[in-house]
């Protein structure tokens, strides 16, 4: 019987050696005369253990780690190959506490199954929420969606069933479907490991989509810095067409849907819907002012769904278990699991997908383990760039969309930065302003200005130039930026400048010049 080994293709995992380790493998494989093939995975989203290799032994997957290619050979002679013991063991990789403690839906498959395997992905439950949907009316999709609570994962939490409706209720005699793949927020890899690890679950809910709007063509739109999510993402497009996935007849249906990646230039601002509607028209990328909204004229001014990855994704798994299902996970008004993205001085970073709801503490602390630096956790910025940093006096903090704007905060894509004690908070306020003066798309004052006006105010202030008067300056060109920008970029830039004045004042208020020169 023919062994499989395991070793993930995700860019992480190659980032770490991955592609030398399963060269390696190959080579002690034909050295050794062994039945045994290589199956080049996702990632299981536990970066500290990359490469991971896993070894299926009677149905289950034991797993060792991190492993290196000089570890290779050592780790035959251990017997590695029927799951032996090793000192880079780690036994079942199912029961391993990072990975027990989860509710994985949406990243059921990652990490578990060949991207790029159709058998394998309805093996473990892939199209069985397509099958459903093509025997449903486009309404009743939307209803499902509706019921199931799923708001939009990139950032705004919009409910994603009302955006669907709209679309469904437009006139128009073409629609689209946009899939934002443009993942540029620090810290934030959730879009990526779905794109490299399970492909197919991306296009199965763009195809959901389009059934229940009465879209015939979608765009998955992604990043140049994504050269592996390219390649696996338009070679499932190309696999999914073949079987019938996609095309004129989606699974028979006699209803027509098809996919289209397309690779942008790596713009942060193209993350925002409209500015990256004016890139896939081959416009410059800039923030179009709405209305009109994408909903009712958007791509080529048809009526067109804009849904983030792990949006679309998680469509699937609530058309094949139904709305209450879903429903079930969650607080509040957040319902459904979260890809947590745990990134930073961590020591365990990786991919958690969890319901809503786990305290901010726990998350940082325990499930991620602390710093990576052993010193004390100072702050960790929640939502990207644009994300307001929280102290640990606000550790306590709901991990839901409702808690941290209560607070402040937004939960955006789930990205979560750690920082300990060393951090200069005026520096990374600093970073926020100079990060927005680069990817601002110029086309509004208060975005394109103020955040340049706001580096300067920033470095007087570390130099003790006038502190106080900068300190108002400074949260003054906040408010400006908030309430005038055209687009989140600019709108959001103020969180983190004013999280950092609030939470950590003792940073934003150093020697005066005349004593640093002393």
């Amino acid at each position: 019987m023919t062994v499989r080994i395991y070793v993930p293709r995700d860019a992480a995992a190659l980032a770490l050696g991955a592609e030398k380790v399963a060269k390696a493998i190959a080579q002690e494989i034909a050295a050794r005369g062994f039945d045994a093939e290589i199956v080049r995975n996702g990632s299981r989203g536990m970066f500290w253990l990359e490469p991971l290799v896993e070894i299926e032994v009677a149905g289950k997957r034991i797993g060792y780690g991190p492993v290196k290619s000089k570890d290779v050979a050592d780790l035959f002679d251990a017997g590695m190959i029927d799951g032996g013991e090793h000192r880079l063991c780690l036994g079942e990789v199912e029961d391993l506490p990072f990975l027990k403690e989860q509710t994985r839906l949406t990243f059921a498959r990652c990490g578990v199954t060949d991207p790029l395997s159709l058998g394998d992905y309805e093996a473990h439950g892939g199209l069985a929420g397509l099958r459903r949907a093509v025997s449903m009316t486009s309404a009743e999709i939307v209803k499902e969606v509706t019921d199931s609570g799923l708001r939009g994962r990139g950032g705004a939490g919009f409910p994603t069933g009302i955006k669907w409706k709209t679309v469904l209720d437009a006139a128009g005699e073409r629609k689209y479907i946009v899939c934002n793949a443009d993942e540029g927020d620090s810290g934030t890899f959730a879009d990526r490991m779905i794109m490299e690890g399970d492909p197919f679950v991306l296009i199965e809910g763009m195809a959901i989509s389009g059934l229940a709007t009465g879209a015939t063509k979608g765009f998955v739109y992604t990043r140049s810095e994504y050269p592996h999510a390219i390649a696996v993402m338009t070679e499932a497009v190309g696999l999914a067409r073949q079987a019938g996935i996609l095309g004129p007849s989606v699974l028979g249906s006699g209803r027509a849907f098809d996919i289209e990646v397309r690779t942008g230039a790596g713009a942060y601002v193209c993350g925002e819907e409209t500015a990256l509607l004016n890139s896939l028209e081959g416009k410059r990328g800039v923030v179009r002012a709405k209305p009109p909204l994408p909903a009712h004229k958007g791509l080529f001014n048809c009526p067109t769904v804009i849904n983030n990855v792990i949006s679309l994704a998680s469509v699937p798994v609530i058309m094949e278990k139904g709305a209450a299902f879903y429903r079930d996970f969650g607080m509040g008004r957040s319902r459904g699991t979260i890809p947590l993205q745990i990134a930073g001085n961590v020591r365990y970073g990786g991919l958690f997908e969890t319901a809503f709801g786990l305290s901010l503490g726990d998350i940082v602390d325990r499930i991620g383990g602390g710093t990576a630096t052993g010193r004390p956790v100072k702050a960790v910025q929640v939502g990207g760039p644009l994300g307001a940093y929280f102290p640990r006096a606000l550790f306590d903090t709901p991990f839901d969309y409702e808690s941290f704007a209560a607070r402040d905060g937004l939960i955006g894509h789930a990205g979560i930065v750690v920082f300990d004690d060393t951090a200069d908070m005026l520096k990374q306020a600093r970073f926020a302003m100079e990060f927005c003066a680069v990817e601002s798309c110029g086309k509004c004052t208060p975005c394109r200005i103020g955040s340049t006006r706001g580096v300067e105010t920033a470095d007087k202030i570390a130099r003790g130039i006038e502190p106080e008067k900068n300190r108002v300056l400074l949260a003054d060109l906040c408010n400006t930026m908030k309430f005038g920008s055209l687009c989140a970029l600019g709108g959001f830039t103020p969180y983190p400048v004013m999280s950092a004045m609030t939470h950590f004042p003792e940073d934003f208020s150093p020697a005066p010049l005349v004593e640093a020169a002393e």
